[in-house]
């Protein structure tokens, strides 16, 4: 099915009210970009859609409505100011997951973890642990600096029969990659139901599924060697208390999803109880990773 874009600046419309008005008259999707690519937003809250001061507005359609004539309904909900700043663009019928993969390759993480989509060949490397993985609903690939960062570290510890949870778990990137390094068992956490559904298909693709408990984050947690958490600084401060009586004697702490900015907020909040707290970082991003005493 062919499709075609509708383009233009937000300016001064209200977001809720313009996307009600393109879902009304038949956009399949809306999307809002960052029009001069420099201003990062990070960390909303919940619920809360944090824009651009210069917002692009793309509205996708299908070939089944005029463009024309869905220009001049934009018009008549929104005013003519739309006209004189819309562009109308031709989209090409693709099958964006293979778009996606297309760009994406086969990474290590650390001595011998590699992380693959599911229709690389094997790395030429006898040692490796290859976790298969294709984008998904779920965040998680290992391309962002934030789950690199938790990857290389749980390359780097004794998993052997020992048992992780993966709070955020995302795509269940994390979880799984433990598993596969040779955790006993992972339990994997999320508010987002995607993220469970998305968690529970990686494990089975990577045939660990019977080794994985998946629950949402109301549920009561176990007491781990590890507890992984990539999620955001907020969240990570207010989660110290439960995050920290979930972490064994002698075991270890791995948070990311942070900017070095944020690293020193969140490693008070974790001192207590852990006799070594360092951090790994990347670019802008960085990874506390800390020892419970025994």
């Amino acid at each position: 099915m062919p499709f075609y874009e509708i383009e233009f600046p937000l300016g001064v419309l209200s977001a809720d009210a313009l996307e009600d008005a393109l879902l009304e008259i038949g956009a399949l999707s809306v999307t809002y970009v960052d029009r001069v690519d420099q201003e990062p937003v990070l960390e909303p809250k919940p619920g809360e859609m944090k824009l651009w001061r210069d917002t692009l507005v793309r509205a996708l359609f299908d070939q089944s409505s005029e463009p024309v004539l869905t220009l001049h309904k934009l018009e008549l909900k929104l005013g003519p100011s739309i006209a004189a700043t819309a562009r109308l663009r031709p989209v090409a019928d693709q099958v964006w997951e293979r778009v996606w993969l297309s760009g994406w390759n086969s990474m290590r993480f650390g001595r011998r973890l590699w992380v693959c989509p599911t229709t690389a060949p094997l790395p030429d490397d006898p040692e490796a642990v290859v976790v298969r993985l294709d984008p998904g609903l779920a965040f998680g690939t290992g391309s962002h600096p934030t789950t690199a960062l938790c990857l290389q570290i749980l390359d780097s510890l004794e998993l052997a029969g020992r048992s992780v949870i993966d709070y955020g778990c995302g795509s269940g990137i994390l979880g799984v990659a433990a598993l596969k390094l040779g955790a006993a068992h992972v339990t994997a956490v999320d508010i987002d139901p995607q993220a469970l559904t998305a968690t529970r298909d990686n494990a089975a693709r990577n045939d660990v599924a019977s080794r994985m408990t998946v629950q949402d984050a109301d549920a009561d947690l176990p007491r781990a060697f590890c507890v992984l958490a990539n999620i955001l600084a907020g969240p990570l401060i207010e989660l110290a208390p439960r995050l920290s009586a979930a972490c064994d004697s002698g075991g270890y702490l791995v948070l990311s999803g942070l900017l070095r900015t944020q690293a020193y907020a969140v490693k008070a909040a974790y001192s207590s109880g852990f006799d070594k707290v360092d951090i790994a970082s990347q670019d802008e991003w960085c990874c506390i990773y800390a020892r419970r005493g025994t």
